[in-house]
């Protein structure tokens, strides 16, 4: 892994942000060993990274369930009809993104432990009451609730892997939480209460097991400790103040970057969270058997994880973050132009696993992002935010696979493609937005 060596005076332009002042007052001097470091960080992937991962997975697990729950029966044994069940998933979102910086800013100020565990057992109690249900009242309000509980998973874990890593090792970590989601793709009253009692031990163990902050893991000794405060001091001279302040919200909600970032995440989003949620619907309709159907899924999810690896290695190496934003989502393109352009059922198939790519977009445009927002409180404002801006597409992506476009829906897949093809000329924007910024910087910096 590599690590931060010296602190640069002009940061490059793909992976730097000028929206924060040099602290003069704070030593420069500081020297960090990058065996020491590389020990630490080490540490943190082997034992604070696997309880992400878990937690990803299983979050997502319970939100998208109702996907695999509708092959075996769900609609039927409550009595949907018409759009209702599109409308689930779209109810999920409302409170989801209400939410979303709350929970960040929670874990700003009580520790990602406590807010973690709160938020796991209440959600997880929610799934199992899913388990339960017997009318479309009752499952509409188990969706907002749980919006509600899982809205702050993502967004405060990726802040977290921002206050811990360096910036250049970030997106593989980041990754990580998107691998989970792919990952997470019994009758299904079962699949809900399985699934939920899980994830309440999880919540209860992640109280005892995750760190409140970075330098006080419990796994770390003393001079480890020592180490990680002298590394953040250090840090403090570009990424400023990490105190929590209003005016850093304030900055963080306003700042035009963190919105178009948010945008091109919305578009990115809706064939994400489509594709998560229909893709055993999308399947089904290709003519396969209903017991194929959630198995047919698993290669395609692993062909994504494998994608998705590639990508994040490529972005930390090469540490281009705005090139690999604009390659990583054209194998989406090609993949839903194929399914668009036929009806045989192996191309249609095939095509499944390139819209897999969906997740390696997502990953590297946050990993750049949130690289470029600084001081560490306004990020722990603006990755909620951004993050909240593009979660409103789970609301649209439920409503753009209707029944009456099966069994291709093809309106669904031109509604994907042409919101990707969107992300990728919003990362233009950004990148044409961080230049400018770093060139006013650069000057700034050689006039005084």
């Amino acid at each position: 892994m590599d690590v931060e060596r010296d602190i640069k005076p002009v940061p490059d332009t793909t992976s730097s942000s000028p929206t924060t002042d040099v602290k003069h007052d704070v030593p420069l001097e500081i020297y960090i060993d990058p065996i020491k470091e590389r020990k630490i960080m080490n540490k943190f992937d082997m034992l604070v990274m696997p309880q992400f991962v878990i937690i990803i997975l299983l979050g997502y697990l319970d939100r998208s369930n109702i996907g695999n729950a509708r092959i075996f029966g769900f609609e039927e044994d409550i009595g949907l009809t018409g759009n209702q069940f599109a409308n689930l998933s779209s109810l999920f979102y409302v409170t989801y993104v209400i939410f979303e910086v709350p929970w960040v800013l929670a874990v700003k100020k009580w520790g990602a432990n406590s807010v973690m565990a709160v938020a796991i057992v209440t959600w997880s109690a929610v799934t199992i009451g899913a388990g339960f249900v017997h009318n479309y009242g009752q499952i509409v309000a188990c969706r907002l609730l749980l919006g509600m509980f899982e809205a702050g998973i993502f967004p405060a874990l990726a802040f977290v892997i921002s206050t811990v890593y360096p910036r250049e090792s970030q997106a593989k970590r980041i990754a990580v939480l998107y691998g989970s989601i792919a990952l997470s793709g019994a009758a299904w009253r079962w699949l809900f209460i399985i699934e939920g009692i899980i994830s309440i031990v999880l919540g209860v163990a992640c109280w005892a097991t995750l760190p409140h902050t970075a330098e006080q893991a419990w796994f770390l000794t003393q001079d480890e400790r020592q180490l990680m405060l002298d590394r953040r001091r250090r840090d403090a001279a570009y990424k400023g103040d990490d105190k929590l302040s209003w005016s850093d919200v304030k900055l963080a909600f306003t700042d035009p970057m963190v919105v178009i970032a948010g945008l091109a995440l919305f578009c990115a989003g809706i064939p994400l969270f489509g594709f998560g949620i229909f893709l055993p619907t999308i399947i089904r309709g290709m003519g396969f058997a209903t017991l194929q159907v959630n198995l047919l899924t698993i290669p395609c999810y692993v062909f994504g994880l494998i994608y998705l690896a590639f990508i994040t290695w490529l972005s930390d190496k090469l540490r281009k973050r705005a090139m690999m934003a604009v390659i990583a989502p054209w194998i989406v393109i090609v993949g839903y132009a194929i399914a668009i352009g036929t009806g045989n059922r192996g191309a249609g198939y095939f095509a499944m696993f390139l819209c897999t790519g969906i997740y390696s977009f997502n990953t590297v445009l946050m990993a750049w992002v949130s690289n470029n927002i600084r001081p560490d409180s306004k990020r722990s404002a603006a990755l909620p935010w951004f993050i909240c801006i593009a979660n409103v597409s789970g609301v649209a992506a439920a409503q753009v696979y209707p029944n009456f476009t099966a069994p291709r829906y093809i309106m669904g897949n031109a509604i994907s493609l042409g919101m990707e093809f969107t992300a990728v000329l919003g990362i233009g924007v950004i990148y044409w937005m961080l230049k400018r910024r770093n060139a006013v910087k650069a000057k700034q910096r050689a006039e005084a």
